[in-house]
């Protein structure tokens, strides 16, 4: 008898679903659980301040203030309303002010002197506190979108390969979701979820519903899908490929065009920074001898350091940081650090304890001067808290002071010795050496791997194009590895196919075996997305005939030639400001600053040579050196800033400056990618306090060898 209808639609139906459901044994989070763990990561630190002070205080936010933070707390998917962002900045703010006031009355009350100072600092810190947490929503959207947009490009890529095979886009995206990583991986995933929870009736509307998101951010991106899903209306086979084709095209091409765009807009940014940065304060470095004597005293060495490491680096990191926020998406770095096998060392303390034992001997150095004038410890030691050079038998500086401290009024001001200035640069090299040997011990492991991983798949490119031919000459893939392992010989890749073809005629596995098998699996001793990825495209065309895996390696290769030709592009387009960037921060500032820091050592070593002179002349002499009694006492050194404290605030701004620009520089290369800026921050502190350090060193005792020979001649009239 024949079939009826309804076997016949059970039947059918089975080979449908047999179709559309997706090989992989790992489902779609059915449990709404399931998916809110996978979605919500721990939570941060602001997520956590925000809602234990969210719930002291309710504040209300309405109108439009209220949709626009939400909607920087959604993009940056925390768990927190606009109610708990708000009040968080208002209590920060006024939790400062508080303890600014309270303080500032203690002080008062035991001194008897109002502290002007701290009261500034602290209405200053509680009014860059509300501003500063006020706007972390929109920094986090920010940082979140540049981390999830450096996945576009390979997921289009993604999308279009499976595409090419198999015209199903609830597969394809569902196999782009698997092989993403990170923040964009999430997302395709949460689109197959408001499926199933029966918010959407179809992938396309739930996909179309998600691109509106990255309208104004990367209308490419948006461009690009509606091309994918134009290919599934198309009866033609050629015309239909080439749609795909043309899809990833656009984001290229889109990528590209943002890119070159952002390159003209950061130049003004990066220009204000080299000026306000780094020129202007070492430039008022100079001044700064002459200014704290002709202002009395009134200028001390904390408001320098206020100026200097606090005050001049919140402006320049927030110029910056306006700057790099503008920065398109698109492009850069795309590797998720917890799933690096080393993540563990990364995230290790043990560097931390390392860099800190090797650079306290260095900073206890730099404080010698003030720990000998210790009474108890001198006392001790039966050591005095001064010498002069010439009990050390230099009979060139006899009369010049080990530390050169002076004491005022019962209390010790100084040291102004041009040693004791070399003794302070052990300061900001105690300061780079801590952080440097940290992040190297952190991430070399990683960055080499990373680096390792990057030139298997620069020679992985063209290796699946010659096993893409092998499979387009209908040579089986089991036998196709073999080939092509002998042929690569004396090549990175080799290891690989020949371990996937020693797997496959030894282990008797399958070709799916061969490489993902989580013992013996070839991917597993080679953890790279790329081979990864490639490699589960070939399994899974294979199944549908050799042609079609040969015509999906092919286009592998030849779109991820075409990405690196962009990537490579749009490196030489950022190469003049990267350079710059580099030089400012790892050659022009450690120079000034080191020359600058020199001259201001030899501007107090004359004055305080011109002040002893004044002293052994009495008051009978009317000049020193022609120089008149009236205007001598205008410099008394005494009321100077002691240059060893000016070094102390100058190197670690050279610290802080290196940071901040290293943190810009690895942003505007390569997106938010935290692994290279601790790299390069290893690198740049050391090159950049090495610079200083000579400079400075070289200068201090050029110029004051100079300052000696030249008042050795001076006379007392």
């Amino acid at each position: 008898m024949p079939p009826s209808t309804k076997e016949i639609l059970e039947k059918y139906s089975k080979k449908l679903s047999a179709e559309i459901t997706p090989d992989e044994e790992k489902d779609f989070s059915r449990d709404y659980s399931k998916f809110r763990k996978e979605m919500s990561p721990p939570l941060s630190k602001y997520e956590k301040w925000a809602k234990s002070l969210g719930n002291l205080i309710k504040i209300r936010v309405k109108g439009k203030d209220k949709q626009a933070v939400q909607e920087l707390l959604d993009t940056a998917h925390l768990d927190v309303t606009a109610e708990e962002a708000v009040t968080l900045s208002i209590i920060s703010m006024l939790g400062i002010f508080f303890i600014t006031v309270a303080i500032g009355v203690a002080v008062y009350l035991l001194t008897n002197s109002p502290p002007t100072l701290l009261i500034f600092l602290g209405v200053l810190a509680s009014m860059f506190s509300f501003y500063y947490t006020y706007n972390l929503p929109k920094r986090f959207a920010s940082l979140w979108k540049l981390q999830a947009s450096s996945q576009m490009v390979p997921a289009i890529l993604y999308t279009v390969i499976y595409m090419k095979h198999t015209s199903n886009l609830e597969r394809a995206v569902h196999f782009t979701s698997e092989h993403l990583e990170g923040p964009l991986a999430l997302d395709f995933k949460k689109i197959f979820y408001d499926v199933e929870i029966g918010k959407f009736s179809t992938i396309k509307q739930s996909l179309d519903s998600y691109l509106e998101f990255w309208r104004e951010y990367a209308p490419e991106f948006i461009e690009s899908f509606h091309l994918i899903e134009s290919s599934l209306f198309e009866p033609s086979e050629a015309r239909r490929v080439q749609i795909l084709e043309k899809s990833l095209q656009v984001i290229l091409d889109g990528v590209h065009e943002k890119m070159l765009k952002y390159t003209r807009e950061i130049r003004s940014p990066l220009t204000n920074i080299y000026m306000l940065g780094i020129m202007l304060p070492t430039l008022g470095l100079a001044l700064l001898p002459l200014a704290s004597t002709l202002l009395g005293g009134i200028m001390q060495w904390y408001h320098v350091f206020v100026l200097f490491n606090l005050i001049i680096p919140l402006l320049v990191s927030y110029i910056i940081t306006d700057a790099l926020l503008k920065r398109p998406g698109g492009y850069g770095e795309a590797e998720v650090l917890e799933l690096n096998p080393n993540y563990e060392k990364f995230k290790s303390r043990k560097p931390w304890i390392k860099s800190a034992l090797i650079a306290a001997p260095f900073l206890l150095i730099a404080l010698l001067p003030f720990i000998l004038q210790m009474d108890w410890l001198t006392s001790l030691l039966g050591i005095k808290g001064d010498y002069l050079l010439g009990e050390f038998k230099l009979p060139f500086l006899k009369d010049m002071k080990l530390f050169d401290f002076i004491t005022v009024e019962g209390a010790l001001i100084g040291p102004f010795s041009p040693i004791s200035v070399l003794l302070s640069l052990f300061i900001p090299l105690s300061l780079a050496l801590f952080f440097s040997i940290a992040y190297k011990e952190k991430t070399s492991t990683m960055i080499k791997s990373r680096e390792d991983t990057k030139k298997i798949e620069e020679e992985f490119t063209n290796s699946i194009f010659q096993l893409g031919n092998r499979l387009g000459d209908n040579v089986p893939a089991e036998i196709a590895f073999g080939t092509i392992a002998e042929s690569t010989r004396n090549q990175v890749t080799h290891d690989f196919f020949s371990l996937v073809n020693q797997n496959i005629q030894q282990g008797g596995m399958s070709v799916e075996r061969a490489i993902f098998d989580k013992k013996r699996g070839a991917i597993t001793f080679f953890p790279s997305s790329l081979i990864a990825t490639s490699m589960k495209i070939l399994v899974e065309s294979v199944k549908k005939g050799l042609q079609v895996a040969a015509s999906s390696l092919m286009a592998i290769s030849e779109y991820i030639k075409n990405i690196n030709k962009i990537n490579q592009r749009l490196k030489d387009l950022l190469a003049e400001i990267i350079t710059d960037m580099k030089s400012n921060m790892v050659f022009l500032a450690p120079l000034l600053s080191g020359i600058v820091v020199g001259l201001f050592s030899m501007i107090v070593s004359i004055l305080g040579k011109l002040e002893q002179f004044k002293a052994e002349m009495g008051s009978g002499s009317s000049s020193v050196a022609g120089i008149p009694d009236g205007l001598m006492g205008m410099f008394e050194v005494s009321k100077m800033i002691p240059p060893y404290f000016i070094q102390a605030s100058v190197g670690i701004y050279i610290v802080q400056i290196i940071f901040i620009l290293t943190s810009a520089l690895v942003i505007v290369e390569s997106g938010k990618d935290v692994l290279k800026e601790k790299y390069e921050l290893s690198l740049n502190l050391k090159r950049g306090i090495y610079l200083y350090l000579i400079t400075a060193i070289i200068s201090i005792t050029a110029l004051t060898l100079l300052a000696v020979v030249a008042l050795g001649g001076l006379s007392i009239s």
